[in-house]
């Protein structure tokens, strides 16, 4: 009976005690997102991070890859090599952020602007621009300029770059003369062929290149 007895204590104790670290795991002494803080001066809970606290992945050790500038002058050259996908990638990421107001040519005669927009932006074509450094593109991307909000906060820095990559091809080629046209390149280019025209709801099939012929040996 003693020995019953012994184990119905135990067993009473352990729920108890499992109870009370039930109750103090469920209503945690902890402070809720942007709540207020008596224990604080300031009587804010977020607490600004200690000075030289760095996140993992975001050290920024290179400068000119996240600001465009040397020093405190704009520079003019891209941070990577520049192939094929980089400005396939350029050209959908502005298309998405930057040709509703600066159009898909860059001549700033975007939809927005066509709809009443108070001021027009101004042509990546105009001669300023033209001779503009790269960094200088990057720059106003990521801070913005005048009335253009900055987009840092929605695009990548290295998409900003094929960004910038994508602007100078635009340039190029709307101010391109027969002198940088590739020997043999046909002016105007033929128009692409299709094995598929797209219904509207899928996008065409266009049909690759022949391969070039073989020189006989």
């Amino acid at each position: 009976m003693r020995t019953r007895l012994h184990i119905l204590g135990l067993t009473l104790v352990s729920m108890l005690a499992l109870a009370g670290c039930r109750l103090d795991m469920h209503v945690q002494p902890k402070q809720l997102p942007l709540a207020k803080s008596d224990f604080y001066p300031d009587q804010r809970s977020a607490r600004p991070l200690v000075e030289g606290t760095v996140a993992r992945g975001e050290l920024r050790a290179d400068t000119y890859f996240y600001t465009g500038k040397i020093g405190n002058n704009s520079g003019d050259y891209l941070p990577f090599p520049v192939n094929q996908a980089v400005l396939e990638r350029g050209r959908e990421r502005f298309d998405i952020f930057c040709a509703p107001c600066h159009s898909r040519l860059g001549d700033g005669k975007g939809f927005v602007p066509s709809r009443g927009f108070q001021r027009e932006p101004p042509s990546y074509h105009i001669e300023r621009l033209r001779r503009a450094p790269l960094g200088y593109f990057f720059d106003v991307m990521t801070n913005g300029f005048g009335i253009m909000p900055e987009y840092a906060s929605q695009i990548p820095p290295r998409d900003r770059w094929c960004i910038v990559a994508y602007i100078r091809a635009l340039q190029l080629s709307q101010n391109a003369t027969l002198a940088d046209v590739p020997k043999g390149q046909p002016v105007p280019s033929p128009p692409p062929a299709f094995e598929e025209p797209g219904t509207g709801a899928t996008l065409p099939q266009v049909k690759p290149s022949p391969a070039p012929e073989q020189e006989p040996q």
